[in-house]
């Protein structure tokens, strides 16, 4: 079957790495998983031989129609949807638990899913994902590397990523022109440990990472932050003055932004909201 080159879809082929994607999720045998993107199924089969029940979520309808009739009906259950229109709070209560997720994500919708995903940690436990290679690289990027930005923070504030292991084109058929990642993501929110509250922290994010070439302190000003207000939320945080946002920890931005809001130094314009999140 050719790809869908709308659906960004390359279907993996590689029996070693489908393995290793199952075993990276954890033990399974009486837990709920949600396959984002099965395509043909080269992981879903092994994952419903492993786990207590396997929803399978395909926007691809002759794809999914495959599915129903290839995958035994009473360990899968194929739903013919967008994943970003797919409810994951109702799955998780219907399951009775918080849900571990799989997937190989289409390269075109990759950002709105892992925001989909953030947006959804409360109903999820941890999700094993492969990505373009360099998507992955900005999710776990450290503060100071070329790749942390805004991706990387807004990932990392709702639990820990680790990157697994990398697959080559010929991995996939058809073979995309890029590398792949897999990567672990537990959900773990970190905004009562930072003492930060998580739409107005994200803004504030949004505006410390809005343009990767201006300082923190000069992204800030620009959206009417107070000029000695951001001084001297810099300073209780011994952060420089120069510095970039690309430079600082989370813990560092979560200091600056605790102590805007107690002067009340709030900037003018509206919040924007976690889905419309997205880096490029």
């Amino acid at each position: 079957m050719p790809s869908k080159p709308k659906l960004g879809q390359n279907f993996l082929r590689d029996q070693r790495a489908i393995e290793r994607i199952v075993t990276a999720v954890g033990d399974c045998a009486a837990r709920t998983v949600i396959e984002i993107g099965p395509g043909r199924g080269a992981i879903t089969g092994p994952l419903a031989a492993r786990a207590g029940r396997v929803v399978a979520v395909e926007l691809d309808t002759e794809l999914a129609g495959r599915l129903r009739e290839e995958l035994p009906s009473e360990r899968v259950t194929v739903v013919n949807q967008d994943v970003l229109d797919f409810d994951f709070t109702a799955a998780s209560a219907e399951a009775r638990e918080r849900l571990l997720v799989v997937g190989n994500l289409p390269y075109l919708i990759t950002s709105p899913i892992l925001l989909k995903l953030a947006a959804n940690q409360a109903s999820l436990d941890r999700a094993v994902l492969m990505v373009q290679r360099e998507v992955a690289d900005r999710v776990t990027a450290r503060p100071g590397s070329r790749d942390y930005g805004l991706l990387s923070v807004t990932v990392q504030l709702h639990g820990p990523v680790e990157a697994l292991f990398t697959l080559a084109p010929g991995a996939f058929s058809p073979p995309p022109d890029v590398h792949s990642t897999v990567f672990r993501w537990r959900f773990a929110p970190r905004f009562a440990e930072l003492n930060v509250q998580p739409t107005e922290f994200i803004r504030f994010l949004r505006q410390a990472f809005a343009q990767k070439r201006k300082t923190l302190a000069n992204n800030l000003r620009a959206v009417k932050f107070p000029a000695e207000s951001v001084a001297g939320a810099l300073a209780v945080a011994g952060v420089e003055p120069m510095a970039r946002a690309e430079s600082l920890s989370i813990e560092a931005l979560a200091s600056i932004w605790r102590d805007l809001r107690t002067k009340e130094a709030t900037p003018l314009g509206g919040v924007a909201p976690l889905h419309s999140l997205s880096e490029h």
